[in-house]
């Protein structure tokens, strides 16, 4: 059986192994083990790094936006907050889950590990 892709069954949030199975059983928790095919997800580990990509991705969009708003329209700098903090939020929440879902499946594909001595 060919190995799925572990970008696109990332994105949506799926096995690493088989592609079909949910990778989640809440917001951001992992389930224990795959429903179809049986893999155990306790080498997950992708710590910080869906955060920094988020973060990575959403401040320069977000940036980009509100500069092009500046640029077009005159509008005052409360309504900057009122517009981009919510919009900052929901890209957040939005994008956490796949990019997680991403990073574990990466990690399954290179068969990353912990450093040992």
């Amino acid at each position: 059986m060919a190995q799925p892709n572990p970008i696109l069954t990332g994105l949506l949030c799926r096995c690493p192994r088989c592609g079909e199975g949910r990778l989640f059983a809440g917001y951001l928790k992992l389930v224990p083990q795959c429903e179809k095919c049986g893999l155990d997800l306790a080498f997950a580990d992708s710590g910080d790094g869906p955060a920094v990509f988020v973060i990575f991705l959403v401040a320069p969009l977000v940036l980009v936006m509100a500069l092009i708003l500046g640029a077009v329209a005159t509008v005052p700098p409360w309504m900057h907050l009122v517009i981009w903090i919510p919009v900052t939020v929901f890209l957040s929440l939005a994008l956490l889950p796949p990019l997680k879902g991403v990073l574990v499946n990466l990690q399954f594909r290179h068969d990353a590990h912990e450093g040992h001595q």
